[in-house]
């Protein structure tokens, strides 16, 4: 585990995955945290070079079937990408900085080798973490980029919070297979508008949101209110998506709540939509973080 630090926050990043185990202020928790490995649920997973699910684990470069191992056996998907059970290599660790590196080797189902980089920083605005993809194949190819975090409105109950998204619309989903089943919705006059801040009791997620909207500042921002602490969840503008998920089992805490930011809805390298495209020797980055709030 590689431990960071700044005044009163500090985090825990996994190797394993390169993923977020835990980040408090103060001793209060802003994040969902496990006590061993692997990290359940999902738990702040990394998720390249395709965050949520590609259906029956097979989709086209190319016109070419690549055809994916399926790690969601029960529903025959291709889960999370093909980083998080990685052993990353450390770049960068300094007190308040960590930053690690892997590579997605061209392997079955996934032809394009590309370099991957996160990083994890502690200052003054919470714990901001940086993702950049790097396409070291002699060929173009399109990929995603998700993370599975669980933020925590400090010492808040999950069914003491509401939840507020900068989502306009709601993606439909086959209740057997949980891929899309047809086009987006707006989430105005239903149940999934959370546009507004609205309670969680009573209330279960497994659903991808889009249409997410920046605010002024040119991020997007999704927040967890409880009655004494909360957290924002803010990313780039090019996390249109977002999955949200709510267990009523999370280990040590029984209910909590997933804010998954995306780049691209679930089974995108089959309908293409907000895939991102990088040619040979392009490189991409992006940024999300998580922080309390008042």
């Amino acid at each position: 585990m590689l431990e960071i630090s700044y005044g009163a926050s500090r985090a825990v990043i996994a190797r394993t995955g390169a993923g977020l185990r835990s980040f408090e202020v103060g001793g209060a928790p802003y994040v969902e945290t496990y006590d061993e490995p692997p990290p359940p649920m999902g738990c702040g997973s990394v998720l390249i070079p395709w965050p949520n699910r590609t259906a029956a684990a097979t989709w086209r470069l190319d016109g070419e079937v690549q055809h994916l191992e399926v790690t969601e056996t029960a529903r025959g998907n291709a889960i999370h990408g093909l980083v998080r059970h990685s052993e990353w290599t450390v770049l960068e660790h300094t007190g308040s900085l960590v930053s690690l590196e892997t590579t997605v080797l061209a392997q079955a189902g996934w032809p394009v080798p590309l370099h991957v980089t996160t990083s994890y920083a502690l200052d003054d605005n919470g714990l901001t973490v940086a993702h950049g993809v790097h396409n070291v194949g002699d060929r173009p190819t399109p990929f995603g980029v998700g993370t599975h975090p669980y933020p925590r409105a400090g010492l808040s109950e999950s069914d003491d919070c509401t939840l507020e998204l900068a989502a306009t619309t709601v993606l439909p989903l086959d209740a057997d297979t949980m891929v899309p089943n047809g086009p987006p919705r707006p989430v105005g006059g239903t149940e999934f508008d959370f546009r507004t801040p609205r309670s969680l009791r009573g209330v279960h997620l497994d659903t991808p949101f889009g249409g997410c909207e920046p605010g002024p500042d040119g991020l997007v921002h999704h927040e967890l209110r409880g009655p004494e602490q909360a957290v924002e969840l803010w990313a780039d503008a090019v996390f249109k998506w977002v999955q949200v998920y709510t267990p009523d089992s999370f280990p040590g805490r029984g209910r909590a709540v997933a804010i998954e930011p995306m780049t691209c809805p679930p089974d995108a390298l089959n309908s293409g939509v907000d895939l991102i495209e990088l040619a040979p020797g392009e490189s991409w980055a992006a940024r999300w973080g998580v922080r309390p709030l008042a």
